[in-house]
């Protein structure tokens, strides 16, 4: 299944920029980078349960905003895409945990 997730971290403090930089590489190690602060990440329902886990032991939810969105599918009818850069597929056996 498809996610998208979205994030918002204060980084007024050097704390909050640790903590961007944090929730940055977990969304990496599960998806693709779409936009700075959006990920695509294709999970099984395990993966996403630690994809959930991971990213909330990392944000304040006093400070920060973390949505996530699922896509129904089939996801390449569901998304429109314009601009540059364009997301490349991986079969999530190439991402890396």
């Amino acid at each position: 299944m498809w996610f998208v997730v979205c994030y918002d971290v204060n980084t007024e403090t050097k704390e909050g920029r640790r903590r961007l930089r944090r929730v940055a590489q977990v969304c990496k190690n599960y998806g693709q980078r779409v936009q700075k602060s959006v990920f695509e990440c294709q999970v099984d329902e395990i993966k996403y349960e630690q994809l959930r886990k991971r990213l909330l032991k990392e944000v304040k939810l006093d400070q920060d905003n973390l949505r996530l969105y699922r896509l129904t599918e089939p996801r390449d009818k569901r998304v429109e895409e314009y601009g540059a850069i364009r997301t490349v597929f991986f079969d999530e056996d190439t991402l890396v945990v």
